[in-house]
């Protein structure tokens, strides 16, 4: 039977105090994600730690905790399990601080930490992938591709494409996956991004690994860089991506040369604004948290400034200058 709130937070708290030996221990809400997981600091006696609640019936704890096992084996820094029950969906964790590195870095401290993180990637990547892990392939790919026509053009947008625009769409999405498939196969977390990263030394940790699954190879690089909740100057962007190419190269990894890698990690890019843009949009109309859609103008700006360098992608370029630019004038994003 699925807990009511009271019912789930007095379980959450009486388990806490338990692990800790603390009966007077109180928690204060740390953070909270997209999905189903909340995490809880605790306030007591000595040091803090992290409650992660992640309710069995909503959202199963034991892919992240396999994950994380199998990032920490390879040298990746990520949170350390104090206590765990897994059927109950509670973790006790260390506590690795307030602030995520999206918080903290800014133009001037940009450059190092990118270096750490860049570091942490590597070192992920090199793991080998388990033979039963998820495939970023064609079918993941194609709900995707679902979830930008579906929930942004649709839902918030209200486009019904005609049959040119369709089959414009369909055929840029077509090459962007081509592309995705083509690429070199590495353990690809999913949403390598600051927004993920703790600022810890001397090695960022990495949070929200649960999702990794065997994908193509500039896909966590591109998502650093190009982040669904900041943004920087494609120049400064493109210099990212070099040192991570020359690095990866360094390290033996599957990296194409210089003038493909560029093209891959943009389209992958590409790919990921699109799936993201549905995302946000099925996040405020199916599940009522609207905070992700003010960010739609982050998006459509990475599009306008990567799409006219691939005239393959024309088709999509066209839709978002005659259709989505003037809908979004007419509907403010959020």
């Amino acid at each position: 039977m699925r807990d009511t709130v009271s019912d789930r937070e007095s379980r959450r708290l009486d388990w806490a105090r338990m692990q800790l030996r603390q009966p007077a221990l109180t928690l204060q809400r740390a953070s909270v994600d997209a999905g189903f997981r909340s995490y809880w600091r605790t306030q007591g006696d000595g040091e803090t730690r992290i409650v992660m609640d992640s309710p069995p019936e909503l959202e199963d704890v034991r892919p992240w905790l396999r994950l994380r096992d199998l990032l920490e084996a390879g040298g990746v820094r990520v949170p350390r399990v104090l206590a765990r029950d897994v059927e109950a969906g509670f973790l006790l964790l260390e506590d690795l601080g307030g602030p995520t590195l999206a918080q903290i870095i800014d133009a001037d401290n940009a450059d190092v930490w990118f270096d750490r993180a860049i570091g942490q990637l590597l070192k992920l990547q090199a793991i080998e992938v388990p033979p039963d892990l998820g495939e970023f392939g064609e079918a993941l790919l194609q709900r995707d591709a679902g979830l930008f026509e579906e929930w942004f053009l649709r839902r918030h947008l209200g486009i019904e494409l005609d049959c040119a625009q369709a089959e414009g769409l369909q055929l840029a999405q077509r090459r962007l996956m081509d592309n995705a498939l083509a690429q070199p196969r590495v353990l690809v977390h999913r949403d390598f991004m600051p927004r993920n990263l703790m600022p810890t030394l001397p090695q960022p940790a990495v949070l929200d690994f649960q999702d990794c699954v065997r994908g193509p190879v500039a896909y966590d690089a591109v998502s650093l860089f190009k982040d669904a909740f900041l943004s920087w100057p494609l120049a400064r962007v493109d210099g990212w991506l070099r040192d991570y190419h020359a690095r990866a190269r360094d390290a033996g990894m599957p990296v194409p040369d210089w003038p493909v890698f560029q093209r891959d990690a943009d389209w992958l890019g590409v790919q990921r604004h699109l799936k993201i843009l549905g995302i946000f949009a099925r996040l405020h109309y199916r599940d009522g948290k609207p905070k992700y859609l003010a960010d739609t103008p982050r998006f459509i700006g990475y599009l306008d400034q990567v799409l006219p360098r691939y005239p393959e992608l024309q088709p999509l370029q066209a839709l978002l200058r005659e259709a989505i630019a003037p809908a979004l004038r007419d509907r403010p994003a959020a």
